[in-house]
Protein backbone atom coordinates (compact mmCIF):
# COMPACT_ATOMS: atom_id res chain seq x y z
CA UNK A 1 0.00 0.00 0.00
CA UNK A 2 1.66 3.46 -1.25
CA UNK A 3 1.88 6.38 1.70
CA UNK A 4 0.47 9.55 0.85
CA UNK A 5 1.40 12.89 2.20
CA UNK A 6 -1.79 15.24 2.66
CA UNK A 7 -1.42 18.56 0.90
CA UNK A 8 0.10 21.50 3.00
CA UNK A 9 2.20 19.43 5.45
CA UNK A 10 5.69 20.00 4.22
CA UNK A 11 7.46 21.53 7.65
CA UNK A 12 7.33 20.25 11.12
CA UNK A 13 8.30 23.21 13.39
CA UNK A 14 10.15 23.16 16.96
CA UNK A 15 8.68 26.07 19.07
CA UNK A 16 10.04 27.33 22.30
CA UNK A 17 6.23 27.60 23.83
CA UNK A 18 8.00 29.96 26.62
CA UNK A 19 8.94 33.07 24.19
CA UNK A 20 7.21 31.15 20.84
CA UNK A 21 10.95 31.31 19.07
CA UNK A 22 11.17 29.21 16.05
CA UNK A 23 14.13 26.79 17.17
CA UNK A 24 14.13 24.40 14.01
CA UNK A 25 11.85 23.45 11.03
CA UNK A 26 12.28 20.10 9.62
CA UNK A 27 11.16 18.96 6.64
CA UNK A 28 8.24 15.97 7.03
CA UNK A 29 9.02 12.74 5.18
CA UNK A 30 7.89 12.55 2.30
CA UNK A 31 6.06 9.13 1.11
CA UNK A 32 9.29 7.71 -0.57
CA UNK A 33 10.63 8.11 2.88
CA UNK A 34 8.06 6.88 4.59
CA UNK A 35 8.67 4.11 2.76
CA UNK A 36 12.24 3.29 3.43
CA UNK A 37 11.61 3.75 6.51
CA UNK A 38 9.17 0.82 6.50
CA UNK A 39 11.17 -1.27 4.80
CA UNK A 40 14.06 -0.81 6.34
CA UNK A 41 12.24 -1.91 9.62
CA UNK A 42 10.49 -4.85 7.83
CA UNK A 43 13.85 -6.36 6.65
CA UNK A 44 15.69 -5.34 10.15
CA UNK A 45 12.97 -7.57 12.02
CA UNK A 46 13.75 -10.83 11.79
CA UNK A 47 17.61 -10.12 12.36
CA UNK A 48 16.92 -8.12 15.56
CA UNK A 49 14.55 -10.82 17.33
CA UNK A 50 17.89 -13.81 16.23
CA UNK A 51 19.86 -11.71 18.67
CA UNK A 52 19.77 -13.12 22.40
CA UNK A 53 18.56 -11.05 25.64
CA UNK A 54 21.58 -10.84 26.34
CA UNK A 55 22.81 -8.37 23.67
CA UNK A 56 19.70 -6.72 23.01
CA UNK A 57 20.65 -6.16 27.39
CA UNK A 58 24.22 -5.17 26.70
CA UNK A 59 22.61 -2.61 24.13
CA UNK A 60 19.94 -1.26 25.99
CA UNK A 61 22.71 -0.82 29.05
CA UNK A 62 24.71 1.12 26.75
CA UNK A 63 21.21 3.50 26.23
CA UNK A 64 21.19 4.23 29.85
CA UNK A 65 25.33 4.83 30.01
CA UNK A 66 24.46 7.59 27.06
CA UNK A 67 21.23 9.16 28.58
CA UNK A 68 23.58 9.61 31.74
CA UNK A 69 26.47 10.90 29.86
CA UNK A 70 24.16 13.35 28.20
CA UNK A 71 21.58 14.35 31.03
CA UNK A 72 22.01 18.20 30.35
CA UNK A 73 21.99 18.07 27.16
CA UNK A 74 18.87 15.77 26.64
CA UNK A 75 16.95 18.04 29.91
CA UNK A 76 17.97 21.35 27.69
CA UNK A 77 16.08 19.78 24.57
CA UNK A 78 13.15 19.21 26.31
CA UNK A 79 12.80 22.00 28.25
CA UNK A 80 13.36 24.40 25.31
CA UNK A 81 11.29 22.29 23.39
CA UNK A 82 8.30 21.16 25.64
CA UNK A 83 8.12 24.06 28.14
CA UNK A 84 8.80 21.74 31.33
CA UNK A 85 11.65 23.13 34.29
CA UNK A 86 15.11 21.86 33.72
CA UNK A 87 14.91 20.13 37.02
CA UNK A 88 11.74 17.90 36.02
CA UNK A 89 13.07 16.94 32.45
CA UNK A 90 16.96 16.06 34.15
CA UNK A 91 14.31 13.62 36.51
CA UNK A 92 12.73 12.87 33.40
CA UNK A 93 16.01 11.54 31.66
CA UNK A 94 16.89 9.43 35.19
CA UNK A 95 13.53 7.80 35.01
CA UNK A 96 14.09 6.56 31.30
CA UNK A 97 17.87 5.26 32.53
CA UNK A 98 16.34 3.62 35.03
CA UNK A 99 13.97 1.51 32.68
CA UNK A 100 16.71 0.90 30.17
CA UNK A 101 18.32 -1.02 33.28
CA UNK A 102 15.48 -2.68 34.88
CA UNK A 103 14.45 -4.75 31.32
CA UNK A 104 17.60 -5.14 30.22
CA UNK A 105 18.19 -7.04 32.99
CA UNK A 106 14.95 -8.57 33.72
CA UNK A 107 13.53 -8.96 30.25
CA UNK A 108 14.65 -12.68 29.96
CA UNK A 109 13.37 -13.80 33.19
CA UNK A 110 9.59 -12.13 32.01
CA UNK A 111 9.45 -13.22 28.63
CA UNK A 112 10.87 -17.22 29.77
CA UNK A 113 8.85 -20.32 28.39
CA UNK A 114 6.15 -21.20 31.10
CA UNK A 115 6.10 -25.11 31.13
CA UNK A 116 2.22 -25.97 31.04
CA UNK A 117 0.68 -29.41 31.96
CA UNK A 118 -1.62 -30.74 29.26
CA UNK A 119 -2.83 -33.74 27.78
CA UNK A 120 0.19 -33.26 25.38
CA UNK A 121 3.68 -35.02 25.95
CA UNK A 122 5.20 -31.39 26.40
CA UNK A 123 3.12 -27.95 26.54
CA UNK A 124 4.79 -24.66 26.76
CA UNK A 125 3.53 -20.73 26.81
CA UNK A 126 6.28 -18.82 24.43
CA UNK A 127 6.74 -15.27 24.27
CA UNK A 128 7.71 -14.21 20.10
CA UNK A 129 8.05 -10.91 19.33
CA UNK A 130 5.11 -9.44 16.83
CA UNK A 131 7.34 -7.68 14.79
CA UNK A 132 7.05 -3.54 13.54
CA UNK A 133 5.08 -1.79 16.32
CA UNK A 134 3.71 2.07 15.73
CA UNK A 135 3.95 3.91 18.80
CA UNK A 136 2.15 7.35 18.64
CA UNK A 137 2.69 9.50 21.96
CA UNK A 138 2.32 12.99 23.12
CA UNK A 139 4.77 16.00 24.36
CA UNK A 140 3.86 16.04 27.59
CA UNK A 141 6.70 13.53 28.56
CA UNK A 142 8.13 13.49 25.65
CA UNK A 143 11.53 11.37 26.45
CA UNK A 144 9.56 9.26 28.90
CA UNK A 145 6.73 8.43 27.26
CA UNK A 146 8.73 7.27 23.77
CA UNK A 147 11.38 4.94 26.63
CA UNK A 148 8.33 3.23 28.53
CA UNK A 149 7.18 2.13 25.07
CA UNK A 150 10.43 1.42 23.19
CA UNK A 151 12.23 -0.22 25.94
CA UNK A 152 10.40 -3.82 26.92
CA UNK A 153 9.15 -3.39 22.94
CA UNK A 154 12.68 -3.67 21.94
CA UNK A 155 13.56 -6.18 24.53
CA UNK A 156 11.03 -8.49 23.56
CA UNK A 157 12.75 -8.09 19.99
CA UNK A 158 10.22 -6.04 18.23
CA UNK A 159 11.48 -2.98 15.90
CA UNK A 160 9.60 0.43 16.97
CA UNK A 161 8.37 3.22 14.73
CA UNK A 162 7.75 6.83 16.62
CA UNK A 163 5.28 9.00 15.45
CA UNK A 164 5.99 11.65 18.19
CA UNK A 165 4.09 15.12 19.08
CA UNK A 166 4.55 17.33 15.62
CA UNK A 167 5.52 20.35 18.26
CA UNK A 168 8.70 18.00 20.06
CA UNK A 169 10.78 16.93 16.77
CA UNK A 170 13.91 17.65 18.08
CA UNK A 171 13.64 15.34 21.29
CA UNK A 172 12.10 12.34 18.47
CA UNK A 173 15.19 12.55 16.84
CA UNK A 174 17.47 12.55 19.88
CA UNK A 175 15.78 9.60 21.16
CA UNK A 176 16.87 7.84 17.76
CA UNK A 177 20.44 9.39 17.37
CA UNK A 178 20.36 7.77 21.44
CA UNK A 179 19.66 4.69 20.20
CA UNK A 180 22.04 4.35 17.51
CA UNK A 181 24.71 6.06 19.49
CA UNK A 182 24.21 2.81 21.82
CA UNK A 183 24.84 0.39 19.09
CA UNK A 184 21.40 -0.15 17.94
CA UNK A 185 21.18 -1.11 14.53
CA UNK A 186 19.61 1.05 11.78
CA UNK A 187 15.61 -0.09 11.39
CA UNK A 188 15.71 -1.03 14.91
CA UNK A 189 13.76 2.63 15.98
CA UNK A 190 12.81 4.99 13.91
CA UNK A 191 11.23 8.42 14.31
CA UNK A 192 8.74 9.25 11.39
CA UNK A 193 8.05 12.65 10.95
CA UNK A 194 4.67 13.24 9.77
CA UNK A 195 0.92 14.77 10.48
CA UNK A 196 -1.55 13.00 12.37
CA UNK A 197 -3.66 12.72 8.97
CA UNK A 198 -0.91 10.17 8.09
CA UNK A 199 -1.14 7.59 10.67
CA UNK A 200 -4.07 6.13 10.03
CA UNK A 201 -2.33 4.81 6.42
CA UNK A 202 0.50 3.73 8.46
CA UNK A 203 -1.42 1.75 10.87
CA UNK A 204 -2.82 -0.02 7.47
CA UNK A 205 -0.25 -1.09 5.87
CA UNK A 206 1.16 -4.91 5.90
CA UNK A 207 4.10 -4.69 7.59
CA UNK A 208 3.10 -3.07 10.75
CA UNK A 209 2.11 -5.59 13.28
CA UNK A 210 0.81 -3.31 15.99
CA UNK A 211 0.17 0.21 17.29
CA UNK A 212 0.10 2.05 20.51
CA UNK A 213 -0.71 5.00 21.63
CA UNK A 214 -0.78 7.29 24.74
CA UNK A 215 -3.16 10.61 24.08
CA UNK A 216 -6.52 11.91 23.90
CA UNK A 217 -9.48 9.63 23.96
CA UNK A 218 -11.00 11.14 20.57
CA UNK A 219 -7.09 10.06 19.11
CA UNK A 220 -7.15 6.48 20.90
CA UNK A 221 -10.78 5.73 19.31
CA UNK A 222 -9.36 6.57 16.04
CA UNK A 223 -6.31 4.73 16.23
CA UNK A 224 -8.30 1.27 17.62
CA UNK A 225 -10.96 1.74 15.03
CA UNK A 226 -8.15 1.35 12.36
CA UNK A 227 -6.02 -1.03 13.72
CA UNK A 228 -9.05 -3.31 14.69
CA UNK A 229 -10.16 -3.19 11.40
CA UNK A 230 -7.23 -4.97 10.12
CA UNK A 231 -7.46 -6.83 13.11
CA UNK A 232 -3.86 -5.57 14.53
CA UNK A 233 -3.18 -5.49 18.53
CA UNK A 234 -3.30 -2.01 20.28
CA UNK A 235 -2.54 -0.62 23.19
CA UNK A 236 -4.00 2.61 24.47
CA UNK A 237 -3.38 5.31 27.40
CA UNK A 238 -5.82 7.47 26.97
CA UNK A 239 -6.97 10.75 29.37
CA UNK A 240 -8.31 10.96 32.74
CA UNK A 241 -10.00 12.64 35.38
CA UNK A 242 -8.01 11.67 38.29
CA UNK A 243 -9.84 12.37 41.81
CA UNK A 244 -7.76 13.91 44.71
CA UNK A 245 -9.85 12.60 48.21
CA UNK A 246 -9.66 14.55 51.27
CA UNK A 247 -11.64 13.38 54.55
CA UNK A 248 -11.36 14.34 57.95
CA UNK A 249 -8.73 11.60 58.93
CA UNK A 250 -5.98 12.78 56.87
CA UNK A 251 -3.04 15.15 57.65
CA UNK A 252 -4.40 18.02 56.61
CA UNK A 253 -1.01 19.47 56.18
CA UNK A 254 0.41 16.92 53.85
CA UNK A 255 -2.95 16.75 52.02
CA UNK A 256 -2.06 19.77 50.89
CA UNK A 257 1.35 19.91 50.25
CA UNK A 258 0.63 16.60 47.94
CA UNK A 259 -2.53 17.94 46.37
CA UNK A 260 -0.41 21.32 45.16
CA UNK A 261 2.27 19.05 43.83
CA UNK A 262 -0.30 16.94 42.35
CA UNK A 263 -2.32 19.49 40.30
CA UNK A 264 0.77 21.01 39.30
CA UNK A 265 2.99 18.23 38.45
CA UNK A 266 4.76 18.34 34.91
CA UNK A 267 3.41 22.06 34.56
CA UNK A 268 -0.05 20.58 35.24
CA UNK A 269 0.38 18.50 31.65
CA UNK A 270 0.06 14.74 33.10
CA UNK A 271 -2.97 12.34 32.72
CA UNK A 272 -2.40 11.15 36.02
CA UNK A 273 -2.45 14.93 37.58
CA UNK A 274 -5.18 15.70 40.42
CA UNK A 275 -8.26 17.64 38.37
CA UNK A 276 -11.12 16.81 40.55
CA UNK A 277 -10.65 17.60 44.42
CA UNK A 278 -13.36 15.87 46.52
CA UNK A 279 -13.28 17.40 50.31
CA UNK A 280 -15.35 16.04 53.02
CA UNK A 281 -17.27 19.34 53.65
CA UNK A 282 -16.07 19.44 57.30
CA UNK A 283 -12.45 20.26 56.65
CA UNK A 284 -13.39 21.88 53.07
CA UNK A 285 -12.60 25.32 54.54
CA UNK A 286 -9.17 24.38 55.73
CA UNK A 287 -8.37 22.70 52.65
CA UNK A 288 -9.22 25.47 50.84
CA UNK A 289 -7.30 28.12 52.91
CA UNK A 290 -4.32 25.84 53.13
CA UNK A 291 -4.18 25.01 48.96
CA UNK A 292 -4.42 28.89 48.21
CA UNK A 293 -1.70 29.92 50.69
CA UNK A 294 0.15 27.57 49.38
CA UNK A 295 0.19 29.20 45.76
CA UNK A 296 0.67 32.95 47.27
CA UNK A 297 4.16 33.97 46.40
Amino acid sequence: MGISKPPGLTQIASINPYNEQVLQCFEADSPEEIERKLERAFATFPKWRSISFDGRGRLMMRVAECLKTGQAEFARTMTLEMGKPFRAAVQEVEKCASACRYFAENAAKFLADEQDTTGANQSLVCYQPLGIVLAVMPWNFPFWQVFRFAVPALMAGNVGLLKHASNVPQCALLIEEILHRAGFPQGTFQTLLIGSQQVSNIIEDRRINAVTLTGSVAAGSSVAAVAGKQIKKTVLELGGSDAFIVMPSANLERAVETAVQARIINNGQSCIAAKRFIIDRRIASEFEQGFTNAWLP
